[in-house]
């Protein structure tokens, strides 16, 4: 009888044995661990040590000293925070509205010279970065044209465009195109189609290029180095120039708080970003 009721649970309703689980060494496994521990073991050393009391490398014990000076005695950081901030913002907004366009122009429609477009389109993604620097700081001059915010912010847009592209287009390939028919043939002219179709459909490629357009701009440093001026030192540059003195644990504070408040507004984002992309 304990047989017969052990087999019967082993099958289950259906009368299906079920496989049983074995656990054994899976080198798939092992290389997924070691580059999770690779990747977040920085991190995870940067935030114990943002509550170090010493500024070396010894634990001299917990302290919030460092977070107090990031928020009421580091203005110059501050300032350099919100000006990468800006030119993050600015730089993903117009880079998701250019290489959104574009990606809807290359997919939607046939003309002369489409490959060569969709192929020019992955030139800055493609190029070293200290290329792409030095040729707009070379256009620049020769434009005479001031180097400063401005200049930063028409840089970042010029190598946050081709990931933008990149992403839109690669749902806009998804999705049926019979839909957009379906929608001409009940009336809707070209504008309508694209706001009330193509945009609605392309929506989880447009924000992911913007996140993306957003990470790239805040974290550039030698395409930033190159174009940047007198009074536009963003983060990057201002941790660079830190370093050459050594590296503030005020710089930790920061990096931990960044750190805390993406996880914070990527997960919920990321699900939303799934839910949306199921139902549309």
């Amino acid at each position: 009888m304990k047989d017969r009721n052990g087999a019967a649970a082993r099958c289950g309703q259906s009368g299906v044995p079920r496989p049983r689980r074995q656990r054994h060494f899976s080198f798939s496994n092992l290389a997924y661990w070691i580059t999770i521990v690779f990747l977040f073991l920085p991190l995870l050393a940067l935030f114990f040590y943002s509550f170090n009391r010493s500024k070396g490398g010894s634990w001299d014990g917990f302290s919030t000293i460092w977070y107090e000076k990031l928020i009421f005695e580091s203005p110059s950081l501050w300032q350099a925070f919100s000006n990468s901030l800006i030119i993050a913002l600015g730089s993903a907004t117009l880079a998701t509205i250019l290489g959104g366009l574009a990606a809807v122009g290359t997919s939607r429609y046939r003309f002369a010279g489409r490959a060569a477009v969709r192929g020019l389109a992955y030139l800055p993604m493609i190029l070293p970065e200290i290329v792409v620097g030095v040729s707009l700081l070379v256009f620049f001059a020769g434009i005479h044209f001031r180097l400063g915010m401005w200049t930063i912010l028409i840089a970042h847009v010029t190598f946050n465009i081709p990931f933008v592209y990149l992403l839109v287009d690669a749902r806009l390939e998804e999705f049926d195109t019979s839909v957009i028919e379906a929608a001409h043939d009940l009336g809707a002219n070209e504008m309508q189609t694209l706001l009330r179709v193509i945009l609605p459909m392309a929506l989880p490629g447009i924000a992911s290029g913007f996140l993306a357009a957003v990470t790239l701009s805040l974290e550039d440093f030698v395409i930033t180095f190159f174009v940047s001026g007198a009074g536009s030192t963003t983060l990057p540059l201002y941790i660079y120039s830190a370093i050459r003195f050594g590296v503030s644990p005020v710089i930790n504070a920061l990096s931990a708080v960044m750190v805390m408040g993406t996880i914070l507004l990527v997960y919920p984002l990321r699900n939303f970003l799934k839910t949306f992309a199921a139902r549309a």
